[in-house]
């Protein structure tokens, strides 16, 4: 039982749809079961006190008033009339019976002795009340027993008050079997509480825990997992939605498919007439007289240089082609990451100053050795740089910096691409990474780069982060793994290559960024 208990509250959360739940369906229940248990002890109460009070009235009769008031009339005193009464009174065994003058003082008793300094409140009350009648339930005196005592007031011919009549008992017991009945139904009723939250939560979860499943499953399919499906636990709406949802899974994974095979069939057959119009177009550009024909020449250039953007495009396409079916892999050597990111920078360098962009490098006089694959970490760096130039203004600086560090407490290098260019919105940092998502749909470029670029360093076992203010600039900073890093004596003892760059170079809250 114990263990079907933890079974049924395992993966219980108290939130979204279940919250609700609770404080709609439980909540009402259970206000509505706290107003039957007050409803149920009150009425218990009233109903057990009423019949005390109906067996005490039958004591303190208006006839035992009205035989005391005769007697009185026919000259028999107050004494002899009490001790008449209690030789005829028949509740001697449960109630006991006090006759009292009007100074409150017991003139006669049927169990033979009364309280000289006994509580009398419904005394009073019967003799100053219009009725002659009082109630009261309490204790005797002070540590006394607990009783419930009814007076009744006793008038002569001329209505003046000559005594009262009160009949008590013990209400001890009473109260037991009050307080045993209202725990026996407020056992009942939290038994049937606990039915109820019990059958709801098992009720919940087979609604509650599909759902969360669902959306788990949703998630993945959004994300890309196009495999994953749902189990079909029961055959209702929530088994007909796992149905349709997988239905429709599989239709996206088809139709993705489809897709990449198209973009791969494409991409194929885009390569190699645009790798002949590049290479003749370079060939037509290298045997003419660029001087005397220069319109043709200008024409050529374009055609290259058109030619070996859509060759660009087209590589992107077949790399997330592969990235898609999981296609992508790596020719892993050694190599030295700083001499492959130096070459990338060097390349680009000249670019970027023709576009009046200025380059600030700087990388430690050290190698950084790793199993890796040097044409993919060029095409991450070049990825990089070339959205950085993309997005700077004329004039304005990308800083590249790269450092030894580590990765998850193992050697690796550290290498931040910073630049002062209209930065990403907050609302595009999270997606740049998802492909085909551009920030910015002014700038040319396809959108499946920074995916790649990510694929690949993931491949490597490394991590990208993107950090971006807008108006401010946009710091894309990568770590890779490497097989050794030198010692801080030895990095302490070095030159760094090229330019000087600071770590407020590279921080999107420096002064650079406001030049």
């Amino acid at each position: 039982m114990k263990k079907k208990a933890i079974n049924l509250f395992k993966n219980f959360r108290f939130e979204g749809i279940t919250k609700r739940w609770i404080i709609n369906i439980i909540g009402v229940v259970f206000l509505f079961l706290i107003i039957v248990f007050v409803v149920a002890a009150v009425s218990i109460k009233m109903y057990y006190y009423s019949s005390v009070e109906s067996i005490l009235s039958s004591g303190a009769s208006t006839t035992a008033v009205s035989y005391f008031s005769a007697n009185l009339d026919s000259g028999t005193s107050l004494e002899s009339s009490a001790a008449l009464f209690m030789d005829s009174y028949s509740y001697k065994d449960k109630t006991t019976l006090w006759v009292l003058d009007n100074e409150g003082n017991v003139i006669a008793s049927s169990n033979g002795f009364a309280e000289e300094s006994a509580e009398m409140p419904d005394y009073d009350a019967a003799l100053t009340d219009d009725s002659g009648y009082s109630r009261y339930v309490g204790r005797i005196n002070s540590g006394g027993a607990k009783v419930m005592a009814i007076t009744r007031a006793i008038h002569n011919s001329e209505g003046k008050i000559v005594g009262a009549v009160r009949v008590m008992t013990s209400i001890k017991e009473i109260d037991r079997q009050i307080r045993n009945l209202i725990l026996m139904i407020f056992l009942s009723l939290l038994i049937v509480f606990a039915i109820i939250l019990f059958s709801n939560i098992f009720f919940i979860r087979s609604i509650i825990i599909p759902l969360r499943e669902i959306t788990n499953t949703t998630k993945e399919i959004s994300g890309g997992n196009l495999d994953v499906r749902i189990e079909k636990k029961y055959d209702d709406e929530i088994g007909d939605l796992s149905d349709s949802i997988n239905s429709m899974a599989a239709d996206i994974s088809t139709a993705d498919k489809m897709k990449n095979d198209f973009i791969s069939t494409i991409s194929h057959e885009l390569r190699t007439p645009l790798t002949s119009i590049k290479g003749w177009g370079e060939t037509l550009l290298f045997g003419i007289d660029k001087e005397h024909d220069q319109i043709t020449a200008k024409g050529l250039q374009i055609i290259v240089s058109e030619a070996g953007r859509l060759e660009g495009f087209v590589e992107e396409l077949l790399d997330f082609s592969r990235l898609q079916s999981g296609r992508m892999t790596l020719r892993l050597m050694k190599t030295d990451v700083f001499a492959e990111l130096d070459e990338t920078v060097f390349t680009f360098r000249e670019r970027a100053m023709r576009e009046g962009i200025e380059v600030k490098y700087s990388i430690p006089d050290f190698p950084a050795p790793a199993n890796a694959d040097p044409n993919r970490l060029k095409q991450v760096f070049m990825n990089i740089l070339d959205n950085a130039l993309k997005y700077s203004k004329i004039q304005s600086k990308i800083f590249v910096k790269a450092e030894f560090s580590e990765l998850d407490g193992k050697d690796a290098v550290k290498i931040s691409i910073a630049d002062q260019g209209c930065g990403i919105s907050k609302e595009d940092l999270p997606h740049v990474k998802e492909k085909f998502y551009k920030a910015n749909a002014a700038v040319r470029g396809s959108g499946i780069g920074l995916a790649v670029t990510n694929e690949i360093i993931s491949l490597h076992n490394g991590r990208l982060e993107i950090d971006s203010e807008e108006n401010k600039g946009t710091l894309v900073t990568i770590y890779l793994p490497v097989d050794s890093v030198p010692t801080k004596k030895e990095i302490d003892m070095s030159e760094s290559k090229s330019d000087e760059v600071t770590d407020e170079d590279i921080n999107l809250k420096g002064n650079h960024f406001d030049e």
